[in-house]
């Protein structure tokens, strides 16, 4: 059996120090290789089953965040996802979410002139629920600076005041410890932290559906598609398929191959290796006089006032995020200690 450092070793080999997953992951070679075969067999009028591959990649999305595979519609984009779910509310509700947050976790509901959207500092979401709230929309970890969402809290204020809850995973699933059972609804990119191609995410919605009104229903989303391409669709599909937006089937091909990789190398092993990673760093910063955006627990790394040093660790051959003025780095499974090193050794320079 292959360990956790040889696995990786044989899926990625980087040629610079990549520390930028918050924006976009790297394929594995496994992905890589998925990603030419359906292209190639397309060219030659033999495509590949890549709705298999749809319903795949759904499958072990479920796993990994502890939901069934019905619970799942598989889409690509969040602000799809985000409209889905502000399109469901009645004139008035009110949603609360996060100062700052991501913008396709939110600007559907300002979209709406007749919602009421009012915003909060993050750590100060849960005890703002109150009575009237419709929706908590909140990110399970902020993309800006990594800070990580007390969920718990905010579940157990939204269940208290009969409010449903909406969390982003884009920037948690792949090493959180993430269960989505505990909210109404979650969404989730996966060109980030479950390293597939773009054009690939997911919604997870509640047996019920949670009065969704599946708006943008295409054939893909009838029971029987090959039986639902022309007028109406006379039975939609009996789980959260009916959400489903038309894949992007080449993006699928490839992210079925990048999710099993992330249940072979397992979540929780993961989230230890990027976490120590991260803890590393800013143990660095520290020695060097630095004081990054408190974050414990994420391996997203915010350090204010560096974002300017972006262009220079770039042609160093370190790539970071500048974001608001601040150095954002993000650790994960593919980097290592000597990757912290020597982006402290540049910082130090």
């Amino acid at each position: 059996m292959e360990t956790f450092e040889s696995l990786v070793r044989a899926e990625f080999a980087p040629k610079n120090t990549y520390l930028n997953t918050a924006s976009t992951g790297l394929l594995p070679a496994r992905t890589v290789a998925a990603l030419r075969t359906a292209v190639e067999a397309a060219a030659a009028g033999d495509p590949t089953d890549m709705f298999a591959d749809v319903e795949a990649s759904r499958a072990s999305f479920a796993r990994l965040v502890g939901v069934p595979a019905r619970r799942v519609a598989a889409g690509a984009s969040v602000a799809v996802y985000s409209g889905l779910i502000a399109a469901s509310l009645p004139a008035g509700a009110e949603v609360l979410t996060a100062e700052g947050d991501f913008s396709s976790v939110v600007n559907p509901f300002h979209v709406r002139s007749d919602l009421k959207v009012r915003s909060v500092p993050l750590e100060r979401v849960a005890e703002s629920v109150r009575p009237g709230t419709a929706l908590v929309a909140v990110s399970a970890v902020q993309s800006a600076d990594g800070r990580v969402a007390d969920l718990a809290a905010i579940s157990e204020a939204a269940r208290e005041h009969g409010a449903r809850t909406y969390v982003d995973a884009s920037q948690a699933a792949g090493w959180l410890d993430f269960d989505a059972d505990a909210h109404d609804y979650s969404a989730s990119v996966a060109f980030k932290w479950l390293f597939c191609p773009r054009g690939v995410a997911f919604l997870v919605v509640p047996e019920d559906f949670g009065a969704l009104t599946p708006l943008f229903a295409g054939w893909v989303a009838g029971e029987r598609p090959w039986d639902a391409c022309y007028g109406p669709i006379d039975e939609l599909a009996h789980s959260a398929r009916r959400f489903d937006e038309s894949p992007a089937l080449f993006s699928y091909a490839g992210a079925r191959r990048s999710l099993e990789l992330l249940e072979e190398a397992g979540p929780d092993a993961v989230r230890a290796h990027d976490l120590a990673l991260a803890d590393r760093f800013r143990a660095g910063l520290a020695s060097l006089g630095h004081e990054p955006v408190p974050a414990p627990g994420s391996p997203i790394v915010s350090v204010p006032g560096l974002g300017s040093r972006q262009g220079e660790l770039s042609g160093a051959g370190v790539e970071v995020s500048n974001r608001a003025g601040n150095l954002r780095a993000a650790f994960h499974l593919y980097n290592t200690a000597a990757d912290v090193d020597r982006l402290l050794d540049v910082l130090s320079a």
